[in-house]
C-alpha cells in the first residue's frame, strides 16, 4: 500500500508516517495542497489522508480538483472543525470517511487499511464483472499477492485516457493485460488495435502508423488511413515500443502530445482521439541513457507503469495457471477429468520457465493432446523441459525408483524417508521417529535393515 498524507502539522505528520513504516506501509508526507497535488501526479498511491484545513487550500478543493482529473483515489479527511455540513460536502465529493481530531494515530492506521481492503476488493470485483459481462475467457488473475496489485493497478487506470506503459519479459501477458484495460474501459465498444512494432519492416512503419496520401511513394497507389485512425475513440496498443527508430518515436512523441496525425505525403494535419498503450521487455530507462530511445518519449509513456511478474517469480500461481489453461481448452480438445501426476508438478516447480506463462500454456497444450489416459505424465512434456530439469532431482529419482522388485522399490523409499527425516532433526533420532508417526524401536529396525 502507498499512502500519501497531507497535513500542515509537521510534528503530528511525523508521527504518523513512522507509525505507518512500522506497518510495512509506504508514506509520502507533505504540508500543502499544491505539494499533494503534484505528489498524486507523478505517483501512483493507494489512499489520501488529508486535512481539512491547508495553508494554500482545504482538502474538500483537493478532492475536487483529484476527482475532477478522472481519478477515483479513495480520501479520508481528517478536521478539527467538525460540521454535519462539511462531512456531507466530503462525502459527497467521494471522501471515503471523515475523521474529527484529535485521531489517536493507531485508529487513524488502522482506518486506513480497512478503506484501502475494502477498495481493493471493490476495484477487483468491478474489474472482474466487467471482463465476465464481455464474455472474455481469456484473462487469468492469479490468488497472489502481486496479482492483486496489478489488478488494483487495472481497476485504476482502466476508466482513465491515461498513456499505460506495460513492461515484462516476454510471454509475461503485456498484451492481455492490455486487452483487460480497454474491455473495462469506456472505449471498451470501439476498437482495440494492437501492433507489434518490432515485426513491421522499418520502411512501412510510419505508412502502417500515420497512413500515406496517393503518390507519396511508389506503391502508394491510394490513401491509406494509418492505425492511428483506426484505432479512433478506441486503444491503439503498441507492442514492443522500444524496436521503434528515433525518427518515429518523434511523430509518436507529437501524437501524444498533440493529438494530431499528419499522414505521409499530406500537408494536412487530422485529429485522432485514441488512447495508447505501449508495451516493451527491454529496459527503457537503459536505453534512454544509451541513446536508442528519446528521454522526452519515455517520460510521456511512462506516466502510468504496470510491471508483469515472471512466472519464475510467482511459482505459487502454477496451480491456478494450470487449471485455467486445462479450462480453456475444454472445447477444443474434449479434455474431460484431468490428472497431472506427481513427478510432473516436481518438474514445473523446479523448471525456470523463460517463456513465462505463453511457455506453460503451450507445454499443457501439447501435454493435452498427447496424452493417453486422464493422467498428464513425463512422456506428456516436451524433452526439453524435462532434461532441464537439475541432476539432484534426477539422482534422486534413480534413489526412490531402482530396477528390482517391489519389496526392493519400498526399502529404497523408506530408506529416503527416514535419512531425510534424521538430516532435518540434526541427528536427533526419537525426533526424527515423531516426525514420521513411528515408534523409536522402530526406527532403529528400520536403520538395521
Amino acid at each position: 500500500m502507498k499512502l500519501l498524507i497531507v497535513e500542515d502539522e509537521r510534528a503530528f505528520r511525523q508521527v504518523l508516517e513512522e507509525e505507518c513504516v512500522k506497518e510495512n506501509i509506504d508514506v509520502v508526507g507533505v504540508g500543502t495542497g499544491a505539494e499533494a497535488l503534484e505528489q498524486l501526479e507523478q505517483g501512483d498511491f493507494d489512499i489520501v489522508v488529508t486535512d481539512l484545513r491547508l495553508p494554500d487550500t482545504n482538502g474538500i478543493d483537493i478532492i475536487e480538483t483529484v476527482r475532477g482529473g478522472g481519478n477515483d483515489i479513495p480520501f479520508l479527511l481528517m478536521t478539527a472543525y467538525a460540521s454535519v455540513k462539511t462531512a456531507v460536502t466530503a462525502l459527497k465529493m467521494g471522501a471515503a470517511d471523515y475523521l474529527i481530531k484529535p485521531v489517536r494515530v493507531p485508529d487513524l492506521v488502522r482506518r486506513v487499511k480497512q478503506v484501502h481492503d475494502l477498495d481493493r476488493l471493490q476495484r477487483e470485483n468491478s474489474l472482474l464483472k466487467k471482463i465476465v459481462q464481455r464474455g472474455d475467457k481469456g484473462y487469468w488473475f492469479p490468488d497472489t499477492e502481486v496479482s492483486q496489485r496489478i489488478q488494483q493497478l487495472i481497476s485504476k487506470v482502466s476508466n482513465t485516457d491515461m498513456t499505460v506503459l506495460i513492461s515484462g519479459q516476454s510471454g509475461t501477458g503485456k498484451g492481455v493485460t492490455a486487452r483487460v484495460i480497454h474491455s473495462a474501459s469506456s472505449r471498451s465498444e470501439n476498437p482495440f488495435v494492437a501492433v507489434n512494432c518490432g515485426a513491421i519492416p522499418e520502411t512501412l512503419v510510419e505508412s502502417e502508423l500515420f497512413g500515406h496520401v496517393k503518390g507519396a511513394f511508389t506503391d502508394a497507389s491510394s490513401d491509406k488511413d494509418g492505425l492511428f485512425v483506426a484505432a479512433s475513440s478506441g486503444t491503439l496498443f503498441l507492442d514492443e515500443i522500444g524496436e521503434l527508430s528515433l525518427a518515429v518515436q518523434v511523430k509518436i512523441l507529437t501524437v501524444l502530445e498533440e493529438k494530431i496525425v499528419r499522414p505521409i505525403g499530406s500537408t494536412k494535419d487530422r485529429k485522432t482521439n485514441v488512447r495508447i498503450i505501449a508495451a516493451t521487455n527491454k529496459n527503457l530507462s537503459e536505453m534512454v541513457s544509451a541513446g536508442t530511445f528519446r528521454e522526452d518519449l519515455f517520460y510521456r509513456l511512462n506516466v502510468f507503469q504496470i510491471a508483469l511478474p515472471s512466472l519464475q517469480e510467482q511459482k505459487e500461481a502454477l496451480p491456478s495457471a494450470v487449471d485455467f489453461i486445462i479450462n480453456k481448452y475444454s472445447d477444443t480438445y474434449d479434455v474431460g477429468e484431468v490428472e497431472i501426476a506427481p513427478d510432473v508438478w516436481e518438474c514445473f516447480n523446479s523448471y525456470e520457465w523463460p517463456g513465462n506463462f505463453r511457455e506453460l500454456n503451450n507445454v499443457i497444450e501439447r501435454a493435452l493432446l498427447l496424452r493417453d489416459s486422464k493422467d498428464i505424465t513425463l512422456s506428456d512434456l516436451p524433452p526439453a523441459l524435462v532434461a532441464a530439469q537439475p541432476r539432484a532431482s534426477k539422482d534422486m529419482t534413480e534413489e526412490l525408483m531402482p530396477f528390482g522388485d517391489f519389496k526392493t522399490r519400498v526399502q529404497a523409499f523408506e530408506k529416503h524417508l527416514i535419512t531425510q527425516a534424521i538430516k532435518a532433526a540434526n541427528d536427533d533420532r526419537r525426533l526424527a521417529a515423531q516426525s514420521l508417526g513411528i515408534g523409536l524401536s522402530t526406527l532403529y529396525r528400520k536403520l538395521e535393515e
